[in-house]
C-alpha cells in the first residue's frame, strides 16, 4: 500500500518537512509520479514496532513506583 508524502509523515508522527527531507536525502525510499511522492508503508514496519516496543518501556518506567529512600530519618 503506497502512501502520500502528507499520509506518511502522520503515519510515522513526523513533521512533513522532516519526512521530505528524509525522501530527498535517500533515507526513505519513495516513488515520484510527476505529482507527488508516494511511500510504501511496508518499508516501516520495523520501524514502527520499535517504536511500540520503545513507548511500552518508557511507560514501564514510568509507572514504577518511586522505592523508599532508606536514609531518611524520622525526628520527631
Amino acid at each position: 500500500m503506497y502512501l502520500t508524502l502528507t499520509e506518511t509523515a502522520e503515519f510515522l508522527d513526523l513533521p512533513y518537512e522532516y519526512v521530505l527531507k528524509m525522501i530527498r536525502g535517500n533515507k526513505i525510499r519513495a516513488v515520484y509520479d510527476g505529482e507527488q511522492y508516494l511511500v510504501n508503508k511496508s518499508q516501516f514496519s520495523t520501524h514502527v514496532e520499535q517504536m511500540e516496543k520503545y513507548r511500552e518501556m518508557i511507560q514501564d518506567y514510568l509507572n514504577e513506583p518511586i522505592p523508599e529512600d532508606p536514609d531518611v530519618k524520622d525526628e520527631d
